[in-house]
């Protein structure tokens, strides 16, 4: 477990949910790009944990960023979110968060409807058929519009296979979070 300021742990189900953008407005808010379509993961948390961009090493004379913003307000924004929090009180100190990475405890995720499930909760799952063949784990979904799609990988490293198969009722038959396995109507030749 990683600590951060003021004895508040990191929590170990972080799941990184957005970034912050540029600022908006004088008073220290911050445009806020989800990576969901719906942002309630965003909205879930009164608590952001807060971690800069990945690659980009921050400037020498930049303050530093603060571990954890406790959000005061958040909403919609025309196609993202706007917030401010205690810690960022003026336009200055939102320039700093810019590029920032924001984690949530998936604890404080909305609980999903029956037969609806995050993203995060599917990625790692194993799938097989009706008849137990093994097609491959989760390793990303893909929005299509109407539905999502699972794209798993199989196969070895020498003979790696991908298989996509529509995350819908006429194709999938089950997902059980605690056996983390989903069964499918798909065959091992499609």
């Amino acid at each position: 477990m990683i600590h951060i300021g003021e004895d508040l742990p990191w929590p170990e189900d972080a799941i990184e949910v957005a970034r912050i953008l540029e600022p908006w407005g004088l008073k220290g808010w911050f445009h806020v790009q989800p990576y969901a379509a719906d942002p309630q993961a965003v909205f879930s948390s009164k608590r952001w944990f807060i971690l800069p961009p990945e690659g980009k090493p921050r400037p020498k004379d930049a303050p530093a960023l603060p571990k954890v913003l406790r959000i005061t307000q958040a909403k919609e924004h025309g196609d993202g979110v706007v917030a401010t929090a205690q810690e960022v009180p003026d336009r200055h100190a939102s320039e700093a968060l810019k590029g920032a990475r924001v984690f949530v405890s998936r604890n404080s995720f909305p609980t999903a409807d029956p037969d609806e499930y995050y993203w995060v909760d599917l990625i790692g799952l194993a799938v097989v058929n009706r008849e137990g063949a093994d097609l491959g784990v989760v390793t990303d979904l893909i929005a299509t519009g109407p539905h999502s799609v699972l794209r798993l990988s199989a196969g070895t490293e020498a003979e790696p296979v991908e298989r996509m198969i529509p995350f819908v009722a006429a194709y999938i038959d089950s997902v059980d979070l605690q056996a983390r396995r989903i069964v499918a109507d798909w065959g091992l030749d499609y």
